[in-house]
């Protein structure tokens, strides 16, 4: 029986992946105890809970970025963090921590150094974040989503995705997301989705250019997002408004081509499922969003909109064009159903076994 310790949390490119990482566990060992560290502000201290797991707070540590007071406090917060992490490691009896960056991660690995247990650590994003950087120091086992990731040992194992994710056939359950938005199945479908929390540009942008779209012979799912401002349903045929999307493979599997931002998250299931898409990279940041979509642009199966250009203008001149050339959107399906996976929360885990020194030969 084994005790893990899960480490990450705050945005969704965090957690999602842990929270694979840790029904897969569950699954594979019910005997074992799977605990996750996080804060009481990050995304984490709903889902976590909700998904039946343990969760164990710690204070939020930024990264002083500049000299202030928080800046000389820094030190001390951190050996004290630090300090609380390894005593969580030796009282809980963890066995490895496994970390997925975020604002607990690098006391969490450094927590891990100090309590003497073995670390593993998974990079979501094409640009590593601060906490993984430091963490690819700690640890020979550094899996990435994404290739070129420029991070110390990384080995590609691809994004540890949800379980119906991964078992989603898209033409056997095509008929079924048809039914479930009451689409009309002799349509193409555009899915247009800003995440969870929603992206403005994308709703102002759709919700002007709605008519171009249907107009141009298609039908339209639009996930506006939970905590956006209000999208105004006008009642159009084959417009359908959905605020929060608690049944995402379905809308995956009514989606012949979708428009997003370029989330870890969302490319690897895109391109897993071979979904062509149009991404509009999220422009605040490090700009990692651009470079997740990378290799799906460069093979042919994504465009790349910079979130200043995706207007009804672009809909106009560029989109509506796209959409009337079914067979290059055809082309772009099978460029994405050829580069992705749907294996890396098996990948991950095999890692993770590494780790623990359990002799697993990483599936290559």
């Amino acid at each position: 029986m084994t005790t893990y310790l899960l480490a990450g949390g705050g945005t969704a490119g965090h957690v999602n992946p842990l929270l694979a990482v840790a029904e897969r566990i569950r699954l594979r060992e019910p005997d074992s105890t799977v605990l996750v560290l996080g804060t009481e502000e990050g995304l984490e201290s709903r889902l976590v809970p909700e998904r039946g797991f343990e969760l164990l707070t710690i204070a939020k540590l930024p990264f002083p970025r500049r000299p202030n007071r928080a800046a000389f406090a820094f030190p001390r917060l951190l050996r004290d963090t630090i300090t609380e992490v390894a005593e969580i490691i030796t009282e809980r009896g963890v066995d490895v921590v496994v970390g997925f960056g975020g604002y607990v991660a690098a006391p969490a690995y450094l927590g891990a150094r100090k309590a003497g247990v073995p670390l593993a650590i998974h990079e979501a994003n094409s640009r590593p974040g601060m906490a993984n950087r430091l963490g690819s120091f700690l640890t020979a086992h550094v899996g990435t989503a994404f290739d070129r990731t420029p991070i110390r040992g990384g080995k590609v194992v691809g994004m540890p995705l949800r379980a119906e994710i991964e078992s989603l056939d898209l033409f056997a359950a095509r008929a079924e997301a048809d039914s479930f938005f009451g689409l009309d199945p002799k349509k193409p479908t555009l899915l247009v989705t800003g995440g969870s929390s929603g992206a403005k540009r994308l709703n102002d942008t759709i919700v002007a250019s709605v008519t171009r779209i249907l107009g141009a012979g298609w039908q339209l799912v639009h996930i506006t997002g939970e905590y956006r401002e209000a999208v105004e349903d006008p009642h159009l045929q084959g417009y359908v408004v959905v605020k929060y999307c608690d049944r995402m493979e379905l809308a995956l599997a009514a989606a012949d081509l979708t428009i997003a931002r370029a989330g870890t998250s969302t490319v690897a299931e895109l391109t897993g499922l071979g979904i062509p898409a149009i991404y509009i990279p999220y422009p605040v940041g490090n700009g990692e969003q651009k470079y997740n979509a990378r290799t799906a642009v460069e093979a042919g199966a994504a465009l790349l909109v910079p979130d200043a250009q995706f207007t009804p203008q672009w809909v106009s001149t560029e989109l509506v064009g796209l959409l009337r050339r079914r067979a290059a959107i055809a082309d772009m399906a099978a460029r994405a159903s050829a580069l992705g996976g749907l294996d890396g929360t098996d990948r991950m885990l095999e890692l993770v076994d590494r780790a623990l020194g359990r002799d697993l030969p990483l599936t290559s």
